[in-house]
């Protein structure tokens, strides 16, 4: 019972550091904008088509364009919208591979961040996995042993509520799996429904292997480890 109750304890305490590192690196993390003075600003703020200046951007290949076939532009940072950038009214500014703004960690999520976003899913999965595993067994003997009422629904409580936030967060984690995957962020399958497309496919997937390392890195040794980044930097994606 001892050596258990070691090994138990050095796990979950483990795994909750994992899981305490990455909420603050979401916290903390700036998830990348659109670089100053590199070609991307408008050249007047009374004129959106204006040709843009030379500079980086004019090397960054351009996918998304408007129905007009011009650049994208942000009307309220002024500057022009690399693929897969979108604005954030809460952040106030144009955030690189914008997944969403997560009000949990009151940051945006986006192509530096995204990776400890999805490790803290998958931290807290494992975490209320094993919380709810575990402590069946205290529930199962305050069942059939002399235990005060209090004690024990105090402890079917807090094991319904293990298993209620267990299901929750392995849902939306299953979601956010399927979105990197299929090489989507939340923002584009929304778009995808808001369009009626279909989802089977993305423009800028390709294949499973470099769809996950685009989220996780590109050492697959390295994925469940708050380390090894994605590389690149957020402005192309073709």
């Amino acid at each position: 019972m001892i050596a258990r109750g070691t090994w138990q304890l050095g796990f979950f305490h483990g795994i909750t550091v994992l899981l305490l590192y990455c909420l603050l690196r979401c916290l903390l993390t700036f998830p990348g904008t659109i670089p100053d003075h590199q070609g991307w600003e408008l050249q007047s703020e009374t004129s959106a088509a204006a040709s843009p200046v030379d500079g980086e951007m004019k090397s960054v290949p351009i996918t998304e364009k408007k129905t007009s076939g011009d650049r994208r532009h942000c009307k309220w940072c002024l500057k022009y919208k690399p693929d897969r950038c979108h604005h954030c009214r809460i952040c106030n500014l144009c955030v690189l591979r914008m997944d969403h703004h997560c009000p949990w960690v009151y940051n945006c999520i986006g192509f530096r961040n995204h990776k400890y976003f999805i490790l803290l899913l998958i931290y807290s999965a494992i975490d209320l996995l094993f919380i709810t595993i575990t402590m069946f067994e205290s529930v199962w003997w305050s069942t059939r042993l002399d235990v005060s009422p209090a004690l024990m629904t105090s402890l079917l409580f807090a094991e319904c509520f293990a298993c209620f936030l267990c299901t929750v967060n392995c849902l939306f984690l299953g979601f956010h799996g399927w979105l990197t995957v299929n090489a989507m962020t939340t923002l584009e399958f929304c778009e995808k429904s808001m369009k009626m497309a279909g989802y089977d496919s993305s423009i800028y997937s390709k294949g499973l292997y470099e769809n996950v390392c685009a989220v996780l890195g590109p050492r697959p040794l390295l994925w469940l480890l708050p380390c090894s980044l994605p590389k690149g930097d957020g402005l192309t994606w073709s």
